[in-house]
């Protein structure tokens, strides 16, 4: 009888900003933002030794009694406190529990307790191994993989994952950064070298995510601009690949840092195949803030003029924000006002600065004494940190962000920021690119609904009604901008559910003139 393994993906232990708890909360059925690449990649390279079933639990409930001989769960610091939680339930019915992933790999020694297998590291190979091990019934406590190149890379099993609740599907087209930000974890345990698949996989990706239904696609990509030849290559061939589409076009996001937009040529080909929206850790206009935790690629740069450069391209933009740097004063919260409300940038992830383990930052902050014990680790977090500032009391530091994030979420200011990026968006992408249309006629449950729970935001209060009504008259106006005022609603809904459930929202203490 051939053994089994269930491999969960655990729901995050809070909402996030990068989350969809809000379709939940707003009585919709569940839904997850990225379809999970881990545990559709695991599943691939484990099905040929064991049966393997995958659960997303920010989809569907977790299945305590399902009759499998393993229970496999990974996840990142976000889901920490859920991946404990399933681990002792399933320990307790007698499971053998093995646990991986990001959070594995950076800090083991708070996992080891809770699982009988722990896997640090990348897995391609020492994936055989533990199959062939489980199978056998001669396990070890713990496996450490090396970081291989992705030559091998095998294809997900996206067959077997329930697509129909996720808004896009992932492809990861490289991994590792070579910059050197201080704060940064991913660098810690992907590496400073990039390591690139090759564009033939990439695309035999994209061709199965199309089967499923996807006809929007993160590119899992910690900087997919940095090696700019590479990037540019990539970039030509999803464009042939997206012009071939004969059942509607693919929509691409990605990360990026800023200063890709110094390259017109890369800007140009992105919107071309079909890169309609990027992520940028923009994180401060304060420069020697940048200075101080090494983020160099953002230095020497007129940030707001950088962003217009990508809508211009009509590339969305949406910006990571951080406030509690030693060089930030109590100041600092009205400054990054000011400057978020000087872009076209309608939504910033928001937090005060955390150490995560691992991290320079970490090390250098527990040799200063200034760990808080129980504090978060999380990044994007505004309400907690587990650092203490230099220039003011963490309670400063605190209570600064909170009112930062009501100000800049306030919909008088959010509205403003929205109206000045659709008047300011420009539509330079290749007319065989995305359909502006996309959310309209995609025929996905998951995409539909969204029309739907934007418009919830009118239930918030009479002022989300009137900032509501003038971004729809807006849009009706410019409809190259339908998908994005689409997404940036939906996504405004989210964060304002995730400081609902965090006692964190509170409209009075806002900046509205």
């Amino acid at each position: 009888m051939s053994k089994s393994i269930y491999l969960i993906n655990p729901a995050s232990d809070f909402p996030t900003y990068f989350g969809s708890e809000s379709y939940d909360g707003y009585g919709f059925k569940p839904a997850t933002t990225i379809g999970d690449l881990a545990t559709t990649t695991i599943a691939a390279m484990m099905s040929g030794q064991l049966d393997v079933i995958i659960a997303d639990e920010s989809i569907s409930p977790i299945d305590y009694s399902f009759p499998a001989d393993f229970i496999g769960i990974t996840g990142k610091i976000s889901q920490r406190n859920r991946m404990l939680d399933i681990a002792r339930e399933f320990r307790k019915r007698g499971k053998v529990v093995l646990i991986g992933g990001p959070y594995a790999s950076l800090s083991p020694e708070s996992l080891r307790p809770h699982c009988d297998i722990l896997v640090r590291g990348e897995v391609e190979n020492i994936i055989d191994q533990i199959s062939s091990d489980l199978v056998t019934g001669r396990w070890k406590e713990e496996y450490v993989g090396d970081k291989p190149d992705l030559n091998g890379s095998i294809l997900p099993l996206w067959e077997h994952y329930p697509n129909e609740r996720a808004l896009l599907g992932a492809v990861q087209t490289s991994r590792g950064c070579p910059f050197q930000c201080e704060f940064c974890d991913v660098i810690q345990y992907l590496g400073r070298k990039q390591r690139h698949k090759p564009i033939p996989q990439v695309l035999r990706e994209l061709d199965l995510l199309y089967r499923c239904g996807y006809r929007s696609v993160f590119l899992a990509d910690d900087n997919f601009t940095v090696v700019r030849n590479r990037a540019k290559e990539l970039l030509a061939a999803l464009k042939e690949w997206n012009c071939s589409r004969t059942d509607g076009k693919v929509s691409f996001t990605t990360q990026v840092s800023i200063d890709s937009s110094r390259d017109d040529e890369l800007l140009r080909m992105c919107a071309e195949a079909g890169l309609t929206s990027v992520f940028i850790g923009i994180e401060t206009s304060n420069e020697t803030s940048l200075s101080e935790t090494k983020k160099y690629q953002n230095l020497n740069l007129n940030l707001s003029e950088q962003v217009q450069r990508f809508l211009d391209n009509g590339i969305y933009v949406f910006g990571g924000m951080i406030v509690g740097f030693d060089s930030d004063g109590p100041d600092v919260f009205e400054r990054q006002y000011q400057f978020a409300m000087s872009t076209s940038i309608p939504i910033f992830s928001i937090g005060a600065l955390v150490a995560p383990e691992a991290t320079p930052l970490y090390d250098r902050m527990k040799k200063a004494d200034r760990l808080v014990s129980g504090g978060s680790e999380m990044a994007a977090t505004p309400w907690d940190t587990n650092m203490i500032p230099r220039q003011m009391t963490r309670e400063q530091l605190l209570g600064g962000t909170q009112w930062l994030c009501n100000s800049l979420y306030h919909p008088t200011a959010f509205g403003e920021r929205v109206l000045k990026f659709i008047n300011n968006f420009g539509d330079r992408r290749d007319p065989r690119g995305m359909e502006p249309s996309r959310y309209f006629t995609s025929g996905r449950p998951v995409e539909a609904d969204i029309l739907a729970l934007t418009r919830k935001i009118v239930s918030l209060g009479p002022e989300e009604e009137t900032m509501w009504n003038s971004i729809i008259r807006a849009t009706a106006r410019k409809r190259s901008v339908r998908e994005f005022v689409v997404q940036i609603l939906g996504r405004y809904l989210q964060i304002r559910y995730m400081y609902k459930k965090g006692s964190f929202w509170n409209g009075d203490l806002a900046l509205t003139s």
